[in-house]
C-alpha cells in the first residue's frame, strides 16, 4: 500500500448485516499500520445516531410510510454533512453505508415516488456525483451471521435479506454507480479486507497512467 496515491473516497454498502461494520474497522486498522498513507476519516453510526437522536424505532420504518420516509431524509441529510465536514478539512474518508442506504430504504419501505423524491434534492446530487469518482463496495447478503441488535431493521427471514440486497444492486444499475460485490462466501475478514485494497490498487493505478 505504501506506493499508492490515496483513492478517492471508499463507500462498504449493502443490506442490513452484511458484515460491513466489521469491515470498515478491519480497513481502519490496516491503514493505521501504514503511516505513509494519508488516513482516512471514519464516518460511521449516522442512521444509528439519527435514530437515537429524533426518538425513531426500526419498527417506524415498516408501519408508518410517512416516519419512514422522514427517517430515510434525515439519514440522507446527515451522510452529506458527514462526508462534508471531511472534506472541508481536506481529507478522505471510508463510510460505513453511504447517502444510497436511505434511498434504497425508502424506494422498498415507502413508494419508487419517494425513493426518487430524495433523489431529487440538493444532497443526493452533489452525493451521486461523488461516489461516481469513488470505490462502492457491496457486501452481500447470506451469510449466516444474522444478528439482531436492537436498534437496526432485521429482515423477516433469509429470503427477504437476499431479495433486498438485490434491490440494492439493482438500484445502483439503475442510477449508474459502479460498484464490486463481496461474495457472502468470503468470510475470512483479512481476505476481505485483501478483496478491497485490491480494487483500491487497481483504484490508485488508473488515477496515476
Amino acid at each position: 500500500m505504501a506506493d499508492l496515491k490515496p483513492p478517492r473516497n471508499i463507500y462498504i454498502v449493502g443490506a442490513q448485516n452484511t458484515g460491513k461494520t466489521t469491515l470498515v474497522n478491519a480497513l481502519e486498522a490496516t491503514f493505521a499500520k501504514n503511516t505513509s498513507v494519508p488516513q482516512p476519516r471514519i464516518i460511521k453510526e449516522v442512521a444509528r445516531n439519527v435514530l437515537i437522536k429524533h426518538n425513531f424505532t426500526a419498527q417506524d420504518i415498516t408501519t408508518s410510510p410517512s416516519r419512514a420516509f422522514q427517517l430515510q431524509e434525515l439519514i440522507l441529510k446527515a451522510q452529506f454533512e458527514a462526508e462534508q465536514e471531511v472534506l472541508e478539512r481536506g481529507g478522505w474518508f471510508i463510510s460505513d453505508r453511504s447517502a444510497v442506504d436511505p434511498i434504497v430504504y425508502a424506494h422498498k419501505y415507502v413508494s419508487e415516488v419517494a425513493s426518487l423524491q430524495l433523489r431529487q434534492s440538493t444532497e443526493w446530487l452533489q452525493l451521486e456525483e461523488r461516489m461516481k469518482n469513488s470505490l462502492v463496495i457491496v457486501c452481500q447478503a447470506g451469510a449466516d451471521w444474522l444478528l439482531d441488535d436492537g436498534v437496526r431493521l432485521m429482515p423477516e427471514n433469509r429470503e427477504a435479506w437476499i431479495q433486498f440486497d438485490r434491490i440494492f444492486c439493482s438500484c445502483l444499475d439503475e442510477w449508474g454507480l459502479e460498484y464490486d460485490v463481496v461474495p457472502f462466501t468470503l468470510t475470512d475478514i483479512d481476505e476481505r479486507v485483501e478483496f478491497v485494497l485490491k480494487r483500491w490498487r487497481l483504484r490508485g493505478e488508473k488515477e496515476t497512467v
